[in-house]
């Protein structure tokens, strides 16, 4: 009945107040990550539309770059081997020089979408709810909800971030605290002093997620990041992807930091493959394209000029933006306006 659960998976989500239920819930969603949130027609996307320009889901125009997409070319002649040269291996040691953090702090991921719905079956349960924003990206919200764990979205403060201590009170006891940050859709950074006053007055045994999908667009990289958070062993984890500003959505690569105590538990209730069989080939394309900090710097000073045409253009549609954004998004206030207005004003 249980799918992939193990003995110890059943004990444990037991323990956490799981009934029978969503004890189901909770392997699907391990199963099948947001294959399995696409099953319930609450949360299935519409396709799109034939012609449309998708502009939706923050890609990155530009593709993967140079570099990555030659290692990645590089390797197919190779992908008769499950590992031909130890990709995986690194990959998980670029990340570790580039952010600071040991080896076995790091998990690689398709994405980091399948984490962070994995953090909430690990961290959250019928009695230990998830704490998030309103609005901010929806797969903890949505997967929470799926297994059956209490929801509290706390509205952002007046500039658009994260009222990390509205958030405490709002669950005092939660298992979870999600901060998406720079948040999607505002684009807007939430100070770290903050985060770390979350981190520091949380209830014990909590666990605080960092999305940080965007932070490389953001100019104060790498001085913003809350990887320190995780080198001091916090109870935190740390969400990155390479489907943003690397350009790699197609090819499924993020990571998780954390405590290795932490990063077990995304793994506890089926056998790891998940993320240990990543495409060769998106392995070394990330790898490849992780340490480009001149090419990182160039697209997002690319992103800035854009975005600022971008703004100047809607500005003299007299639309009302959520500024500042620090990403490749953009939040349009419309409430005073139709649909079709909108239509006719972008």
């Amino acid at each position: 009945m249980f799918g992939t659960l193990t003995a110890e998976s059943k004990d444990d989500l037991m323990a956490r107040g799981y009934s029978r239920r969503h004890m189901l819930k909770a392997a699907m969603l391990v199963g099948g990550g947001a294959t399995a949130l696409a099953m319930n027609p609450e949360f299935a996307a519409a396709a799109p539309a034939r012609g449309l320009i998708r502009i939706s889901l923050n890609e990155c125009w530009t593709g993967p770059m140079a570099p990555g997409a030659k290692a990645a070319a590089d390797i197919i002649s190779q992908c008769n081997r499950y590992s031909p040269n130890e990709e995986r291996g690194k990959l998980i040691k670029a990340i570790s020089a580039m952010e600071k953090i040991p080896e076995d702090h790091i998990v690689p991921w398709p994405g980091s979408n399948e984490a962070l719905a994995r953090s909430v079956v690990a961290f959250c349960s019928p009695t230990k709810g998830l704490v998030t924003a309103d609005p901010t990206y929806e797969t903890a919200g949505t997967a929470a909800k799926y297994i059956g764990a209490p929801i509290k979205a706390v509205p952002l403060t007046a500039d658009y971030r994260h009222d990390v201590k509205a958030m405490l009170a709002a669950n005092p006891k939660a298992g979870l605290y999600y901060v998406c940050s720079p948040n999607n859709p505002t684009g807007t950074l939430t100070p770290m002093a903050d985060i770390e006053w979350l981190v520091n007055n949380k209830p014990k045994g909590a666990v605080v997620v960092v999305d940080e999908a965007y932070i490389h667009f953001t100019a104060a990289y790498p001085n913003n990041t809350a990887t320190h958070l995780v080198a001091g062993g916090k109870d935190v984890v740390v969400l990155r992807t390479f489907s943003k500003i690397f350009g790699m959505a197609g090819m499924r690569v993020g990571f998780a930091m954390g405590r290795p105590d932490l990063l077990v538990k995304l793994n506890m209730h089926d056998d790891g493959a998940l993320n240990t069989d990543l495409p060769i080939p998106s392995i070394a394309c990330a790898t490849a394209s992780l340490t480009q900090a001149n090419l990182i710097a160039q697209r997002r000073k690319e992103l800035n000029d854009v975005r600022g045409m971008t703004v100047d253009f809607l500005k003299k549609q007299n639309l009302r933006l959520i500024l500042p954004t620090e990403t490749n998004m953009l939040m349009v206030d419309w409430k005073t306006k139709t649909a079709h207005e909108m239509q006719t004003a972008f």
